[in-house]
């Protein structure tokens, strides 16, 4: 560049189809969000989103400019540290993590759902249907099953294994009556100056109040013990004294089995079809949390038989 005060640096991406890009303009810094692929939601919906977080007293990255029709939009720069950086450093993970709970007990007091994007349509985010969680939990059966077990043994299995998923997002207590993120974890949210913010909520639906909570505290990417986890479970009840205990940790282990089923085929997806291999190195981690929430409710019980039987190694 003739130009010494611009300068653009490519940001290491994700598991998505977007890319993303700092830009660096007379001492201050952007990102370019460029998405060709399911552009609607990277960029419309994320901004939308975004807004209703903003509106709710939430940070989250302003929009700065769009280009739809050149697939890209740029919005505000919330900094380099993700929570994830300071608990690789931290001898408190704690105290960050309650951080995080903090910021999930404000997002799920979010009322209004509905905004305008920036092409001015009204934006509605949408319920987080057992539908939906159960078109996401058999991912499993459609790229690591298949992927594992010969044609004959497979095709039975996921039958076996469709059916009890029905029975089993039956059973959950709660309503979907609060925004969840989808991918809540310390990876998508920011700290700058000791403030959070988060990133990452295109995927925001209306859904079970234990989804996101699930997502925090079982997070294949960033292990943790089982005495933290425990820790952070009682925290979040500590704060929310409306809820039911029982009744909550029911939903919150078939949420979090569900999800790492989820993941699962997930990452083995990106390895067979998007060549993206890395991931398969979390599934290990994946499956023992599977095998945690597995063990400690009832309603999994013929789940676990019937994972049992073809992944032995896997579920204990």
């Amino acid at each position: 560049m003739k130009n010494k005060k611009y300068k653009i640096e490519n940001i290491k991406g994700d598991a998505s189809f977007r890319k993303f890009y700092r830009k660096y303009f007379n001492l201050k810094s952007s990102i370019i969000v460029f998405a060709n692929k399911e552009k609607e939601k990277n960029l419309l919906i994320y901004d939308a989103v975004n807004k209703i977080l903003i509106r709710n007293k939430i940070k989250a990255p302003k929009l700065i400019k769009q280009r739809y029709s050149l697939n890209y939009i740029e919005i505000e720069d919330l900094g380099k540290k993700t929570m994830f950086n300071f608990l690789n450093k931290s001898h408190n993970d704690l105290k960050y993590l309650k951080k995080a709970i903090d910021l999930l007990n404000k997002l799920q007091k979010i009322k209004n759902k509905k905004t305008k994007n920036f092409i001015k349509q009204t934006y509605v985010i949408p319920n987080y249907s057992k539908e939906i969680l159960y078109k996401e939990a058999i991912l499993f059966c459609d790229w690591y099953v298949i992927s594992a077990l010969t044609k004959s043994k497979h095709k039975k299995f996921n039958s076996l294994l469709k059916r009890e998923l029905r029975k089993i997002l039956a059973k959950l207590n709660y309503k979907n009556d609060c925004f969840v993120h989808r991918d809540f974890h310390v990876s998508n949210i920011m700290l700058n100056k000791n403030t959070t913010s988060l990133i990452d909520s295109q995927d925001a639906l209306i859904g079970n109040k234990a989804y996101d909570l699930a997502s925090l505290i079982d997070d294949v990417r960033f292990k943790t013990s089982n005495e933290i986890k425990d820790k952070m479970f009682s925290y979040f009840l500590k704060t929310r004294r409306e809820l039911f205990p029982e009744k909550f940790k029911n939903d919150f282990e078939i949420l979090s089995v569900l999800r790492n089923l989820k993941i699962i085929g997930i990452f083995k997806r990106l390895a067979i079809r998007d060549n993206k291999k890395k991931y398969l190195r979390l599934i290990p981690y994946a499956w023992k949390l599977i095998n945690l929430r597995i063990n400690q409710n009832r309603n999994l019980n013929k789940l676990k038989l019937i994972l049992q039987r073809e992944f032995p190694k896997e579920i204990k």
